[in-house]
Formats: structure tokens, sequence, C-alpha cells
């Protein structure tokens, strides 16, 4: 298997990485076809973080890219060739299982993401149930408002509600700048999970500026965003400076993620699917871009996913992303000539094909595989998040065939 030396060669390590540093990341990925190894592995991981942040020169991020540099997942996004396509699930720790319902029964959702140990402990259920090859950051797209100090709840059954919405210029102008102290909680979270989870990788989270700004201008979640777009319409400059703030926020929340080790990003820019590529490309990506831009020295992969956004595709990569996401309404070979080249995808299974018996299940996920051989790179996922009536057990079974399907060239 010539990727697996391929990522540890001296020149794709980080170079202040002191030698016993370099040993476990080397170790790691001569190992990463053993699951045994690297669970033994995995004891050292967290003593091999705690030791790099006390290197002079060597970071929490460039400790644990090292780390994960020859994971499927990375070299999937890095379009590099793999043994088997990647697979993890958006909301894949969530709903479905029992075991997150357990842990939240007692815990509002916003308080949960405030929670260090928590969101530890719900972004590693899925990795330890499915064995997927990379987790994500539990957390809500509200969470850098919040903790910069806007007002939101989680109203359940309805979702984020705020209760003084954005529709002028003096409530833009109020909205605060996110400092970094005020999402320590995020870094603590995001150190406690690399340190557990050694090799595999973990995505930051966060949403687009875009979607925040249709929470906050309607005040809570829509069918059809109506204000929102009629403020983009008619008031340019209120929009600028809207969105522009909120590209701050967001780069700021992202930026903390990538410094405290996460190894990826994914912003979800869920409704700009509710936009045509005119306005799109007018009102929204250079604020899109904007975010990307800030993580650009990082070197982390950048993932940009939005539901319904079959036209937008070629634009969501414009933005800056390194992997765009396709919803299930696009197959993934249409996919891959509507993106630039230089551009890996991400799907993109349809959610409710999961309620379905499992041939059904199969033989569709084989359809995505197949069709994923187009793209430069492939990141097997749904088309949305995880539905909170699936089972378990067919998540488990579909992981297990990705895994089982070598990937093709071109993978």
């Amino acid at each position: 298997m010539p990727w697996i030396s391929s990522g540890v060669s001296s020149g794709r390590l980080p170079a202040l990485v002191a030698s016993p540093c370099r040993s476990l990341i080397a170790s790691r990925s001569l190992f990463a076809c053993c699951p045994l190894a690297l669970r033994l592995l995995s004891a050292r991981s967290g003593v091999l973080q705690a030791a790099c942040e006390t290197i002079p020169g060597v970071n929490p991020h460039t400790a644990q890219t090292g780390l994960t540099t020859g994971s499927a997942f990375i070299r999937a996004c890095s379009r590099q060739p793999v043994a088997h396509t990647p697979v993890w699930y958006m909301r894949q720790a969530g709903r479905s299982l029992p075991e997150y319902r357990a842990r939240r029964a007692k815990s509002p959702m916003l308080e949960a993401c405030a929670d260090p140990d928590l969101v530890t402990e719900i972004t590693l259920q899925p990795v330890r149930r499915y064995g997927v090859d990379a987790a994500i950051l539990f957390s809500d797209i509200v969470v850098p408002l919040r903790a910069a100090g806007v007002a939101v709840r989680i109203q359940p059954g309805v979702g984020p509600v705020f209760d003084q919405p954005i529709r002028d210029e003096a409530a833009a102008a109020r909205l605060p700048p996110l400092e970094p102290p005020a999402i320590d909680f995020v870094a603590q979270a995001v150190r406690a999970l690399t340190a557990e989870l050694g090799g595999t990788p973990l995505i930051g989270f966060a949403g687009g500026p875009f979607t925040l700004a249709c929470y906050l201008i309607e005040g809570g979640p829509s069918k059809t965003f109506d204000r929102t777009r009629s403020l983009m319409y008619g008031e340019p400059a209120l929009w600028s400076s809207l969105l522009g703030r909120l590209a701050d926020i967001t780069a700021t929340f992202l930026t903390v993620q990538v410094e405290a080790g996460v190894s990826a990003v994914q912003l979800f820019d869920s409704w700009a699917g509710v936009l045509s590529p005119e306005d799109y490309r007018r009102s929204v990506l250079p604020f899109s871009a904007r975010v990307f831009e800030a993580l650009g020295e990082s070197g982390v992969p950048r993932i940009h996913f939005g539901v319904g956004t079959g036209e937008l595709l070629g634009l969501l990569g414009e933005a800056g992303a390194d992997v765009v996401g396709v919803d299930w309404r696009v197959p993934l070979d249409e996919a891959a000539s509507r993106v630039a080249p230089g551009t890996a995808l991400q799907g993109n299974l349809d959610p409710a094909i999961l309620l379905a018996p499992w041939p059904v299940i199969e033989k569709r996920a084989r359809d995505v595989l197949a069709r994923g051989r187009v793209a430069e790179g492939h990141v097997f996922n749904l088309g949305h998040g995880v539905l909170p009536e699936t089972d378990p057990g067919m998540l488990a079974r579909l992981t297990d065939l990705v895994h089982a399907v070598p990937a093709g060239p071109g993978c």
C-alpha cells in the first residue's frame, strides 16, 4: 500500500516537530493499516500533544496535522491516492445514537456545546461505534454568536430563535465581535479530542455568513428566507456591513479551532441554495471567501457545503474550498464537471435512503462510490445530516461497505 509510506516522508513532516514527535507521527502512519497498533499508540497521543506544546515553535495544530497527514480522509481531501474511500457523516453525533440521547437528556443544546467534557464525549461516540475516518466537532452554528453576546435560544421543535432580529444598520452595528477567550471552551474540547483521536482527523465546524444572516434577519428558521433576500436586494450597504461582521466572527471561530488542533474545517452554508448563482456571486461569495482566506496559511483542508446548491457548486469552490460538499440532488460524476480542476468532492447519499432496506442502501452506496471515482478526490458522506430515526446498525454496515470497496483511479 504505497499511500501509507508516502505520507511520512521527511519532506511532508512539519519542520519544527522535534524528534520524539516525529517518531510517533511516523509510527501512526506506518501502522495505519493495523487498528490494534493504532489503539496501542493512542495511549501516547495525549502525551505527544502535551509535549509538543512545550517545544518552542511547535503548536498543537502542527503536531496534530502531522499525526493525521497519512489518514485516508486528509489524503482524499488533498486529492492523493487512498486504499479506500474515507467516510464520515454529517450529524453522525446526534439523535440517532442512543448514547447521544442518554448524555443529552439533561443538557440543553447550547449548554451542551459549551461543556468541553460533554462535547468531547459526544464527538467521540460515532467514531467508537462506526469506525468512521474522521470526527466532526459537536457544536451548533449559533455557538459563536452566543459566545459573542448575541441573545439566542434553541426552541425544541423549531431551532434557533433570536428575539431581537437584525434588520437595520443600528442593530447590525451592535453585533459584537467574537473574542477568542470567549470560546476557550471550544479550544479545550478540541485539545481533548485530538489527544483521544490520535491519527483520526478532527473536523472543525462553523456556519457560513449567509446562513447566520438568515437566522439573524428572520429571527429564526424559515422555508423561503424572504426577509433575508429582500434586505440583500434592497439595502446592499447594510447587507455588506452585516455579512462582513459575520464573516469575521466565523473566521475567528474557525481559527481558534485550527490553532487548537483540528485537521480540517467545514463551512456549512446550509441555506445558500435559495440564491441564484448571480446573487450568490455578488452578495455572498466575497464573505465566504473572507472566511477561507483567514485560514489559508494554516494548510488545513477547507470543505464548503450547502443544501440545494447544485447550481452553485463551482462558486462554492471558487470561494476558497479545497473540497465541495454535494447534496443528494446532483450525481457526483455530474458534480465533478461543475467544479474547477483541483477540487475534491464530498457526498452524497440521500439520508432518506438509510431508512430503506439494506439491499437498497447497498446498491445506492455503490453507485455513489462508482460516480465518485470521476472526482479528483472523494470523501463519502450523506447529502445532508443523518436523520434522527436512522438505525445506527445501518450506518455501521454502510461504513463497513465503504471501507471494503477499493478506491478507484482518481480517488
